[in-house]
C-alpha cells in the first residue's frame, strides 16, 4: 500500500504544502533575492557577496545572454565548481527564461561533448581551468556563445584589471587556446549592466523547462532529466517545510549558514544546498574543493554554520583528519546525509564528536533532488531513510507494476509533484521508468515498515557509488570496448572504506596479447572519463562469465570478486 508516513511528521509539519504559491522558480528567486537584498548570499574565500549583488549580476548577465540571440527555453550548460560564479550564472540563465544544464567541471572532453550536443546547448559558461577539456569537445560540436570564469571572478570589485587577470591565466593554462568566440565572465557582466535596460523578464509559468539535470543511463550515455518550473517549485516548498523544525532551533538573528561541499553542478548540492539556500533566505560558504578536508575544516573553524549536507565518505574523511576537533560545532542543527548509505558507525561517531545526528533522505534526480527524509526534530540517526516529503507517495511494486503486501521487498516508486516531466527526447526510455497514475519506477528496491519508513534493499542492479557519485558501469564499458586490443570488459563494483566503492574493470584482450596493460587502460581511461569513473581496480581474464545467451554476468564478477 502507497505510503506518506504522516504518522512521522514532527509537529508542526504539514503533509501537504501549497506548491503552486509561486508561477515559476524564478517567480520565487525574484522574491528572494529582494527580499533578503541586505543579506550575504554566499561567502567564498573569505569574501562575500550579498543578496542585492547577486540580484544584480545575475540581471547582468541575463541581459547579456539575451543580446547574443539567445531566446526563451534554450539551454546553457554550466561546468563551474562551487564558487559565486555558479550563482550568478544559474540565476542568470533562468532569469533570462532559458534553460540550466549542469556539467561536472572535471568532466573529460568526451561527456561533455554528448551533453552539449544532446541538450542542442548554445552557449556555455565554464571555468578557466576547463578550457583545453572545452577546447576538445568544441572541435565535434560548435557551440555560439563561450563565458570563461576565473576562480576569483566576483570575489572583488569589477575592475579591467581582473577581466585581464582572466584572460591572461587562461593562455597560461591553455597556450593553444584558440575560441575567437569566447569572452571572460567579467566582461559580459561589464556589457550587460549597459545592456539591462533592454533585458525582457519572460512570463515563465509551471510547464516551462528550468533545468535538464544530466544522469547516467545504465546501458548507454547520460540522460537529461527534464525538471519543470513546477518542479522546482514544489521541491522546494516542500523541503523548506521538512527542515523547517531544525531551523527553527537557529539563535534568533542569526542568518543560516550552510556548508557547500557537495558540487553544485550536482542535484543535491543545487537544489538542497544553492536553490534552497536562496529561497530561505539562508547563507552558502562555498567551498571550491571540497577533497582537501584539512582546508575544509580550516574554513569551518572561521563560522558557526548551522546546516551540513553532505556523504557518507565526506562526513567519514572529517572525522579521521585531526582539525575536527578544532572546529566549534556548537551552532551545527542539521546535519544531512544522501548520495549514498550512512554507515551506522559514522553517525555514531559523528553525533558524539559534534553534538549533532546524520540525518539521513532517500532521492534521485528524476524527483529533482529528494523523496524521503527523516525527521529532523532531533531524534537521531534511524538506519532508514525516513519516510515521504509532504505531498509525496512511496509504493513497493513487482516487475508487473503491482504493489507488493507489505513488509515484502518490492521496487520503490514515488508519486509526487517534483517527480520530473521525462527524460529529454527520449520517450522511450520516459516510458520505461514512468507507470499508469504518475507514479516513478526508481529501479531500486525498499522495504517499508508498520511506521511507513523506507528501507533500501538493494540498489540498481548494477549502479557503482563512489563519494555519493553514480557510476554506471554500461558508460564505463562503452569507453573501454573503443580501447584497441579489447576484446571484452565488464564493470563491477567493489567495496572501500574511504569513498563506498571502487570502479573495477574485468577486460578481456584480443588474442591473449599482453597489450593493453593496466597501464594503457588506465591512461585511455583519464583521457575519457571523470575523474571517479575511472577504474581503480584493473583486472585480465581470459574470459568473462556469461549467461546461456550470451550476456555477460556482473553478479557473478561481484560473487568471485
Amino acid at each position: 500500500m502507497a505510503t506518506t508516513g504522516l504518522r512521522q511528521y514532527p509537529a508542526g509539519v504539514p503533509g501537504e504544502v501549497a506548491v503552486d504559491a509561486w508561477p515559476s522558480l524564478v517567480a520565487l528567486l525574484d522574491e528572494a533575492l529582494h527580499t533578503h537584498r541586505n543579506r550575504n548570499a554566499c561567502i567564498c574565500l573569505g569574501r562575500s557577496l550579498r543578496y542585492a549583488e547577486l540580484d544584480q549580476r545575475s540581471l547582468q548577465l541575463a541581459a547579456w545572454l539575451q543580446a547574443q540571440g539567445l531566446t526563451r527555453g534554450e539551454r546553457v550548460v554550466l561546468m563551474l565548481p562551487n564558487t559565486p560564479s555558479f550563482l550568478v550564472a544559474a540565476l542568470g540563465v533562468l532569469r533570462a527564461g532559458l534553460v540550466v544544464v549542469n556539467v561536472d567541471p572535471q568532466s573529460s572532453a568526451r561527456e561533455l561533448e554528448h551533453v552539449l550536443k544532446d541538450a542542442g546547448a548554445r552557449a556555455i559558461v565554464v571555468i578557466d581551468q576547463a578550457a583545453a577539456t572545452l577546447q576538445q569537445a568544441l572541435e565535434q560540436v560548435p557551440v555560439q556563445h563561450v563565458l570563461l570564469a576565473g576562480l576569483g571572478d566576483l570575489l572583488g570589485p569589477l575592475k579591467g584589471a581582473l577581466v585581464n587577470q582572466v584572460s591572461r591565466r587562461v593562455r597560461k593554462l591553455v597556450p593553444s587556446f584558440r575560441l575567437p568566440m569566447a569572452v571572460p565572465l567579467m566582461a559580459a557582466l561589464a556589457q550587460g549592466r549597459r545592456l539591462q535596460p533592454r533585458l525582457v523578464r519572460p512570463a515563465l509559468g509551471p510547464d516551462d523547462i528550468a533545468v535538464l539535470q544530466y544522469t547516467g543511463g545504465t546501458t548507454g550515455p547520460s540522460r537529461g532529466v527534464v525538471l519543470l518550473h513546477r518542479h522546482v517549485v514544489a521541491h522546494l516548498v516542500q523541503s523548506r517545510a521538512w527542515y523547517a523544525p531544525a531551523l527553527a532551533r537557529i539563535p534568533a538573528g542569526e542568518q543560516p549558514l550552510t556548508v557547500a561541499a557537495l558540487p553544485l553542478h550536482h542535484a543535491y548540492g543545487f537544489h538542497i544546498v544553492a536553490l534552497l539556500g536562496l529561497f530561505t533566505g539562508g547563507c552558502s560558504l562555498l567551498v571550491p574543493q571540497a577533497q582537501d578536508t584539512g582546508a575544509l575544516l580550516k574554513t569551518l573553524e572561521r563560522h558557526r554554520v548551522h546546516a551540513f549536507p553532505g556523504v557518507e565518505s565526506l562526513f567519514a574523511a572529517l572525522l579521521r583528519h585531526p582539525g575536527l576537533e578544532r572546529v566549534d560545532w556548537s551552532s551545527l542543527v542539521l546535519c544531512l546525509g544522501g548520495a549514498m548509505a550512512l554507515q551506522p558507525a559514522t553517525a555514531a561517531a559523528w553525533q558524539a564528536r559534534t553534538g549533532c545526528a546524520l540525518c539521513e533522505g532517500y532521492g534521485l534526480s528524476e524527483a529533482v533532488a529528494s523523496v524521503c527524509c527523516n525527521p529532523v526534530d532531533a531524534r537521531g540517526y534511524s538506519g532508514h531513510l525516513g519516510v515521504p516529503l509532504p505531498g509525496t507517495e512511496v509504493a513497493l511494486l513487482d516487475d508487473e507494476g503491482r504493489e507488493v503486501p507489505a513488509g515484502t521487498a518490492g521496487e520503490i516508486a514515488v508519486r509526487g509533484p517534483q517527480v520530473m516531466a521525462g527524460y529529454w527526447q527520449r520517450p522511450d526510455e520516459t516510458a520505461r521508468v514512468m507507470a499508469p497514475g504518475g507514479w516513478l519506477r526508481s529501479g531500486d528496491i525498499g522495504m517499508l515498515d508498520e511506521q511507513g519508513r523506507l528501507r533500501l534493499v538493494d540498489r540498481k542492479k548494477d549502479l557503482i557509488f563512489v563519494s555519493g557519485f553514480n557510476v554506471y558501469p554500461g558508460e564505463v564499458e562503452d569507453v573501454l570496448a573503443q580501447m584497441p586490443g579489447v576484446q571484452e570488459c565488464a564493470v563491477i563494483g567493489v567495496p572501500d572504506a574511504r569513498v563506498g566503492e571502487l570502479v573495477k574493470a574485468v577486460v578481456v584482450r584480443q588474442g591473449g596479447a599482453g597489450r593493453p596493460n593496466e597501464a594503457d587502460v588506465r591512461a585511455w581511461c583519464e583521457a575519457n572519463l571523470t575523474g571517479y569513473k575511472r577504474p581503480r581496480v584493473v583486472e585480465f581474464r581470459s574470459q568473462l562469465p556469461k549467461s546461456t545467451v550470451g550476456k555477460v554476468l556482473r553478479r557473478a564478477l561481484r560473487e568471485t570478486g
